[in-house]
Parts: structure tokens; sequence; C-alpha cells
């Protein structure tokens, strides 16, 4: 499928992921909110990919939610019925969240790789992947306080489980910018580096080692860590109890074992697709 606001591609176990509207700062339009549902829809319908590489083009990663392109719908929203609206806008705010959660629910790890600024809605974003990495010239900011609104699409749920949550608060308050040696500093991304091109070797090196693992192994990995980041520590032990009685007993373990003694590299199935009875495209 092809996509507008950015280009897909799927090699080696891996899909990228790239903005390609570096002229507009990679700014999130409107069919950019539907597609991103969309492409992780595709990559749960295909086994093949194992990790996913979310990545831009030009001087910054993303400048965020497009407000002009938003414009109508907020005229919209100062007329009517304040009851009604109010619930509408619920609704909206709800589909708009989403976008993101797609990505924290994927089954697969997800990697942003980040240069330049990271605002607003591209905050959201990378909150919602499982590891971030910057170039040195990357910050980061939460921009809807310094446009009179409240972040609502998953900053303020999903940073303070990933950095503390005084610094959260600062960020959120003040807008300010976070450069990416704080950000390294806080826990919020794993590694800087020096170029862009760089970055991008090194997150595909990193997808390409997570590719190498059994892909039952690697979705389990994430099913419990999300869950126990949801959930208090009994609740996820239960979990853990309940998916080890149903997933152990794999031939991945065989082959890891086999592929250990004889010095070689393990070579695993790829997970079986859906039987896609009920479609997630939205």
């Amino acid at each position: 499928m092809a996509y507008a606001t950015f280009d897909f591609a799927v090699e080696n176990h891996i899909a990228r992921i790239s903005f390609n509207r570096p002229d507009k700062a990679n700014a999130m339009v409107l069919p950019f909110w539907q597609e991103m549902v969309d492409v992780f829809a595709e990559i749960e319908d295909r086994p093949e990919i194992r990790a996913v590489v979310i990545a831009s083009t030009g001087k910054h990663f993303t400048g965020g939610l497009d407000l002009s392109a938003f414009a109508n719908i907020a005229g919209e929203m100062m007329q009517g019925d304040r009851g009604r609206v109010g619930e509408q806008m619920r609704r909206t705010v709800a589909e708009m969240q989403e976008t993101f959660a797609v990505i924290d629910r994927c089954r697969v790890p997800v990697l942003a790789a980040i240069q330049g600024g990271c605002i607003g809605g591209g905050v959201d974003l990378i909150s919602a992947c499982d590891m971030r990495y910057c170039t040195n010239d990357a910050w980061f900011c939460i921009q809807e306080i310094n446009i009179g609104m409240t972040a609502d699409v998953g900053t303020l749920q999903r940073l303070p489980h990933l950095m503390p949550s005084g610094l959260v608060r600062e960020l959120a308050y003040t807008g300010r910018r976070m450069p990416a040696e704080e950000a390294f500093r806080c826990g919020l991304v794993n590694a800087t580096y020096a170029t862009q091109d760089e970055m991008l070797a090194a997150v595909l090196e990193i997808a390409k080692a997570i590719a190498s693992k059994s892909p039952l192994a690697v979705h389990g990995s994430k099913e419990m860590l999300n869950y126990t980041r949801d959930h208090d520590t009994a609740d996820a032990l239960n979990y853990m109890q309940v998916w080890q009685a149903g997933m152990f007993l794999t031939q991945d373990l065989m082959e890891q074992m086999q592929a250990n003694q004889q010095k070689r590299e393990a070579k695993f199935a790829d997970l079986l697709p859906a039987k896609k009875i009920v479609r997630r495209r939205r």
C-alpha cells in the first residue's frame, strides 16, 4: 500500500517508516493520522516483519500537528450546542490517540530515529515507541502548552513511564526545549549520534539484532513489558504464568539451543498471520 505522508519499505524483516515532507518540517497533516493507523495495520498483517524503525528526512523529525490543517475543524467546534460539541470533541481526541496507540500495541518493537526538532505530536509519537535514538542536534518540546492547550494524544500518559515525573511536569508546564544531551541523561533516548546517517546505521543494526531473535520470544517480551507498565506486580506475574503456559513449548527453543551448540545463527519461522475474521483497520 502506498502512503502520502511517509515512505514505507520492508527489508530483511525490518519495516521502515520515513516521514517525507521535509519542506513542511514533516508536520502532521490530516492524512497522516489515518495513514499511521493503516501502516501499522499492514505491519500487523505481515508476519515477516520483526522490527519497525520510524525515521524522518530533512532538518527536523517532525514539527508536530499542522495547525492550519485543523483550522476548519477548530472553527466548527466553536459553534453549536456545547454539550454535543464537547461529546464530539471527546471522540475526536480518541480517534487521534489511536494514531499513536497502534505503535504502543504493535506486536514488534518500534524504534524511533530522531533528528532536529521533535515537537508537540512528535513527542506523543516517540513516547509510544519502544526505544528512541537521536542526533546531537535533536531537541524535544511539549509544544501544546505554548499554544494554550493541554497535550492530549499520549505524551502526558506515557512520558512519566520513561523519565522522572518532575522533569516531565517541568517540560509540560513550561514548553521549553529539552536538548539531546539532557534527553540522554534522563533516559528518554538510549543514545545520541553525531550525524543522522550514523544514527540510522546504528538503529538499523539494533533492529537487525532484534529481528534475528525468536519472534515469539520478542513478542512475549514486549507484551509483558507493556502489561507490567500498566498493572501491578502481582497481576503482571500472574499474566506471565499464563503466557508461559501457552507459549513456552515452541520450536524456537530447540532451534536456539542447537544454533548455540553448533555456533551458527539461529533461523526462526515467522509468526502465523491473523485469520482476519475482523479487520482492525479503521
